[in-house]
């Protein structure tokens, strides 16, 4: 492996299947040369093993290994192919595999953070915590424990950091793998698998390592330990990876001591996962022996940062005492500065020769100890001190951010924002608490250009937490969004996500039309195919106007318009986007970041549109080909945009019904001219459906102007006799100009009128009076006195009547019923009565008049087709398509002109009127979508179709018993029949009719007389005479018929009811709002209908097509499913749907803040806040304790001082010299150490 490969790392090379490159690349070390041991009387060598042990190479040469007496892992060992490696199983333990590789102590340590990262996938950290000390046989205090579990497990989880240690069950290591199993008890698994604890430990002081050695490597080597003491150095099960550095040496510490400190300098040179900066490494020190100081003396020169938790005894007071209470004396500008430096460097090796005396007396090589503590003392701002009584535990991950970041301006000058490195931490492991508490406080002034890079951290790493932090301190989102940056946010898609799938895939298909075209980079384009794609002709296509492409134009105009544009400059992409928050509410629900996607539909106006177009896309993405998982989390994000579509909307229906209903049917200029009507349909939203609000409007356009609740033989009779419309036979709305200002000017309606039936005024008050707000705008000027309210003259009373009557789709509705029911009487008719012979005696008069009738309802299909609003005629054949009864009309009008042409002529004559007997069948059967808008029959008839796809699936059982059974029971019976039609009845249609008790016994019980001719002849059997049967295995017949009829009567049959019982209780309990949901389809059918019926309806098209083509009048039903609203109109409405959402979120806060998790929390955080109060206190009340301690003990050495003077003569002078504050300050010191 040359050079290069070793600076990059050479396992992300090297393939993964074959792993043989393992030995190749890592080795380890084995002793050379035998030096003895003076304290062995020569039975060990100074690396820990025995005489025996070693290779007879290493004792061969006496006089060389005579003359060393010292033993040195370089010079006196060897590297070989290591022969431990792979997945490490604890024996009982029950516990997931752990990775471990025996690996040399000066092995790269680029090579083992690439195979921790590319082999064993262990998550990239954004932290890494090397914690060090320790005793061997000692116990660790509770309160030490009470640290790791509360503070350094659980901040590790929160960063998502790696937390190194010796990975040994002794002493420390032993109790991070208990802090972590405590945790985990606690906890979810899926938090705690944030946590990666690795484990590097010595491969020689390893307890029964001898199990984990294979050449090829163990997938799983079998670890299991006999008798293990509670501080043994065995391997710890709680670590998920464990490093054996291998130094030559059988049970000696501190062989990977220098590989530590190599391993974690390298990792601080890496990038975490949002490469915005290096991977922060943290060493802490807790307890620890004296041998420890060459760990922390060697990561101190590496410019480590290291916190030290004070208190804990050993090492870690030493260190925590020469900090604090340890300082240099001042330098002097007199002369003589080299020697009084010299002076004051001795002066303080003393003070720390004492320090180190006092902590370890009984160390023999004292002056080595005293050097590497003056290394460490030079570098002692490096080190902070954690005191867990005055800071908690639940502190932690705090004083960790503090600490990182103090070692970072130390290193790295001219930060503009000398707190950047703070945020950038606090991002980066997602603690927004943090952030909150130390950084945006008020003490912080932040603008926009420090905010704007972590704005887009945030957002790509689905932070949201951390966007509305940002937008609620200065970052303004119309100023930050770019149509680039947008881009850029599409480009972070994850490939794994269903969404960049697709993304990737339009690409790479303009990648290949435009070979030219190599940019990689998602572009708008590519964003708004994928949203054409999801959203169809729901509304018109995104971001194409951004790219200067037309939207009318067609698909491949539009694309080479578009290519040409992406392979230009691409001004666009500095432009800010028209609608931020929408932009970004797409790119979280494509990608299912729900928190994301909810924080960006807070911020989004148009609220309710806007969730029912996520959930549009969400039902669309769970249509595609993916996990199952990852499915029903869309359709769980879908549900929970469409229920927030509905609460939002029962807010503005409360509030205000009239403007609610104007909220359904506004066109968007934000979603490309939708409705929320439009795109509710679209999504399937049926829970919105199904509010008393949507269902209010469709009534009010369902009986137009007409009294809601009018008998319907009312209507029928004014269908039959039309002057009756005049009549007060049915009750119009009142049309007085004081009824219309009464209802503008009303209050906000009571909950009555909020009520299902009930509206605050008529659907045409709401398009008038939104055409008039639109004049207003356009006009600032105000109708004068006398002019009438809405800017229209007033229509005369018989011509306002009559539309009143037949424009609405109740009425259109009854008259296609009532003619329906004629043109059944009609075909049954001349099917029974009048049906002719082929022409020239037929056909009747009658039946010229049923083909004129179709061929009307044939006109009313085809126009009902091709007003589809779609762009092309193949879309609009599409759509016409995608209902199911259309194809129903299609396939009654195809059967009707076969029999037709077939009927016309004496050879087909028979086939024909069969064609037309089967073809009533089926127009009789449309009666049922007709029926469908009966709030009664409606349900029934979706729970019917329900139980015909039950019935499916029964009769495929069925049938596979039914072939079975009549094949074995016909072959058994009758030895040979070549008849097709006697084997087709006895086969299928004869046990067919055994399930309902026509079981002909004389026939299949051969026991029983038949009185048939039969006959044995083979030849008159093949001229079909009837064959006779075979007696010989009536007993088996008789067998089956039974096994048959148990099956088929008692298992089969009860299968189907308790299949049509869940059916129906399921379907029951929805079946209302599948019921509300249908009936919007068949309202939008009768009312884009002519107003007269079949066969009338002829006239109808006749005068459309006047009006349209020639008068050129555009339609007036238009506007009861969709309305422009512009101007002040608009903007009133959006700022009271605005008001409305505002109101839904406070309610809903207060529902969330009412829980009984968010009371536990609250009722933590007080709790929390009383004990930093309470150790505050203490803290005080020691400081002041301390105080008077010392006031006092200086009092009393005054005291003494005093009293010993004037004890002696007046000539003689004091033996003692007079106290002062600061030598008994320092008395009292050194007794409390």
């Amino acid at each position: 492996m040359n050079q290069n490969d070793i600076e990059h790392g050479g396992v992300a090379v090297m393939p993964k299947t074959d792993l043989s490159w393992i030995p190749q690349l890592f080795k380890k070390r084995v002793c050379t040369t035998f030096v003895e041991d003076s304290f062995s009387n020569g039975g060990l060598c100074q690396c820990g093993s025995t005489r025996d042990t070693h290779p007879s190479g290493a004792l061969g040469d006496n006089f060389s290994t005579a003359i060393v007496s010292h033993w040195d892992s370089t010079q006196h060992s060897c590297e070989q192919p290591t022969d431990a490696f792979g997945e490490l199983e604890f024996a009982g333990a029950g516990k997931r595999h752990s990775y471990f590789l025996r690996l040399s102590s000066t092995t790269y340590p680029s090579w083992v953070f690439n195979i921790m990262r590319e082999h064993w996938k262990l998550a990239h950290p954004n932290l890494v915590v090397s914690v060090f000390g320790g005793e061997k046989r000692s116990e660790v205090k509770t309160w030490v424990q009470e640290v790791l579990r509360q503070g350094l497990v659980k901040a590790a989880q929160s960063t998502g950091a790696w937390i190194i240690s010796g990975g040994l069950r002794e002493g420390l290591g032993r109790c991070i793998g208990e802090a972590v199993r405590d945790y985990a008890t606690a906890t979810s698994s899926v938090t705690l698998s944030k946590v990666v604890l690795i484990g590097i430990a010595p491969w020689g002081l390893v307890k029964d390592h001898q199990q984990l050695v294979n050449p090829e490597g163990s997938f799983p080597a079998k670890y299991f330990v006999r008798n293990a003491a509670r501080n043994s150095c065995s391997l710890d099960n709680s670590y998920k990876a464990f490093l054996l550095v291998d130094d030559g040496t059988i049970g000696r510490k501190g062989g990977e001591v220098g590989f530590r400190a190599r391993l974690e300098d390298y990792i601080s040179r890496q990038r975490t996962d949002s490469a915005s900066f290096d991977i922060p490494v943290l060493n802490m020190l807790i307890s620890g022996e004296a041998s420890m100081l060459e760990a922390l003396d060697i990561s101190l020169k590496n410019s480590m940062p290291w916190l030290v938790l004070a208190g804990s005894g050993g090492l870690a007071n030493l260190v925590c005492d020469i900090v604090e209470n340890v300082q240099s004396a001042p330098m002097t500008s007199t002369g003589g500065a080299e020697k009084e430096e010299g002076t004051h460097n001795m002066e303080l090796r003393e003070r720390l020769a004492e320090k180190v005396m006092k902590y370890f007396p009984s160390e023999q090589e004292m002056d080595k100890l005293v050097d590497k503590v003056l290394s460490v003392y030079q570098n002692k701002d490096l080190i902070s001190i954690y005191d867990a009584e005055q800071e908690g535990a639940d502190d932690f991950d705090t004083v960790m951010l503090k600490v990182l970041v103090q070692a970072s301006k130390k290193q790295v000058s001219g930060i503009t924002n000398p707190h950047a490195d703070e945020l950038r931490l606090a991002v980066t492991w997602n603690r927004v608490d943090i952030a909150k508490s130390e950084l945006f406080n008020g003490n912080i002034d932040w603008k926009y250009d420090d905010l704007k890079d972590f704005m887009t951290d945030a957002l790509m790493n689905n932070k949201p937490q951390f966007v509305r932090l940002f937008i609620d301190h200065g970052l303004n989102i119309l100023n930050y969004l770019t149509y680039g940056q947008l881009e850029d946010l599409y480009n972070s898609i994850s490939d794994n996500c269903q969404a960049g799938k697709l993304l990737q895939q339009i690409l790479n298909e303009r990648k290949d039309e435009f070979s030219n075209d190599q940019n990689g980079r998602i572009s708008l384009y590519e964003v708004s195919q994928l949203l054409e794609n999801l959203l169809g002709e729901v509304c018109q296509p995104f971001y194409m106007s951004v790219l200067n492409v037309d939207t009318n134009s067609t698909k491949r105009k539009a694309f080479k318009k578009a290519c040409q544009v992406l392979q230009g400059e691409c001004s666009y992409r500095k432009n800010l986007c028209k609608h931020p928050w929408l932009c970004l509410f797409i790119w979280a629900v494509l990608q299912n970041h729900s928190e994301m996607a909810i924080f960006c539909w807070e911020m989004c106006g148009e609220s309710v549109l806007t969730a029912l177009g996520g959930c549009k896309l969400l039902r669309e993405l769970s249509k595609q080909g993916i996990e199952t998982e990852a499915k029903i989390s869309i359709k769980e994000m879908g549900m929970k945009l469409e229920n927030i579509a509905h609460d939002v909307f029962g807010m503005c229906y409360q509030n205000k019904a009239s403007d609610s209903y104007k909220l359904l049917i506004r066109k968007s200029n934000m979603w490309g001219d939708a409705t929320c009507l439009k795109m509710a349909i679209a999504a399937d939203a049926r829970v919105f459906f199904s509010h008393d609000g949507v269902q209010s409007l469709l009534s009010q356009i369902w009986w137009g102007d007409m009294e809601r609740g009018t008998e319907l033989w009312k209507l029928a009779l004014t269908l039959i006799i039309p002057p009756l419309c005049y009549t007060n036979l049915i009750k119009f709305r009142n049309e007085e100009n004081a009824e219309r200002e009464k209802s503008l000017t009303a209050p906000p309606p009571s909950a009555t009128d909020c009520h299902y039936g009930e509206t605050v005024f008529s659907f045409n008050d709401i398009k008038q009076h939104s055409e008039a707000e639109q004049d207003d705008s356009n006009n600032i000027r105000r109708p004068t006195k006398g002019t009438p309210a809405y800017g229209k003259p007033k229509q005369p009373f018989l011509l306002s009547r009559w539309r009143q009557f037949w424009y609405a789709p109740v009425t259109t509705f009854i008259g296609n019923v009532l003619m329906y029911f004629l043109f059944l009487i009609l075909y049954a008719y001349v099917l029974l009565v009048d049906f002719k012979p082929p022409p020239p005696d037929g056909p009747a008069p009658s039946e010229y008049v049923l083909y004129f009738w179709v061929f009307t309802m044939m006109c009313e299909e085809i126009h009902e087709a091709i007003t589809m609003e779609s762009k092309t005629f193949a879309q609009r054949l599409m759509v016409y398509a995608q209902d199911k009864w259309n194809k129903f009309d299609v396939l009654a009008i195809s059967l009707f002109i076969a029999g037709l042409c077939c009927r016309m002529f004496s050879w087909s004559y028979s086939m024909g009127r069969g064609i037309l007997c089967m073809d009533y069948m089926v127009f009789t059967l449309r009666l049922i979508h007709i029926f469908a808008i009966h709030r009664q029959l409606g349900p029934q008839i979706i729970i019917l179709g329900k139980m015909i796809k039950d019935a499916f699936f029964f009769l495929f059982f069925l049938a596979v018993f039914l072939i079975a059974y009549g094949v074995a029971n016909q072959a058994l019976l009758y030895t040979y029949d070549p008849s097709p039609e006697r084997a087709f009845r006895r086969v299928l249609y004869r046990p067919y009719l055994h399930i309902f008790g026509h079981i002909p016994v004389e026939e299949i019980d051969t026991d029983n007389y038949w009185d048939r001719d039969c006959t044995d002849n083979l030849t008159l059997i093949n001229e079909g005479k009837e064959p006779c049967r075979d007696t010989s295995h009536n007993w088996l017949v008789i067998i089956l018929l039974v096994i048959f009829l148990l099956v088929t009567n008692i298992l089969l049959v009860n299968l189907l009811i308790a299949t049509f019982s869940y059916t129906f209780s399921k379907v029951q309990e929805c079946s209302d709002t599948y019921w509300k949901f249908q009936r919007y389809n068949l309202i939008v059918e009768y009312h884009s209908r002519p107003n007269l019926a079949p066969p009338f309806i002829i006239l109808s098209h006749i005068n459309n097509f006047i009006k349209r083509n020639f008068c050129k009048e555009p339609s007036t039903k238009i506007h009861h499913f969709a309305i422009q609203i512009k101007g002040r109109e608009a903007n009133k409405l959006v700022k009271w749907e605005n008001l409305q959402k505002e109101n839904f979120l406070a309610v809903e806060s207060k529902k969330q803040r009412g829980t009984d998790s968010e009371r536990l929390k609250r009722t933590s955080a007080k709790v929390d806040g009383v004990l930093k109060q309470v150790r505050d206190v203490d803290r005080r009340l020691q400081a002041l304790e301390a105080e008077v301690k010392t006031q006092m003990e200086f009092c009393t050495s005054s005291l003494q001082w005093i009293m010993d003077t004037l004890s002696q003569s007046s000539t003689a002078k004091g033996a003692k010299a007079q106290p002062t504050r600061k030598v008994v300050v320092s008395a009292s010191l050194d007794r409390e150490k």
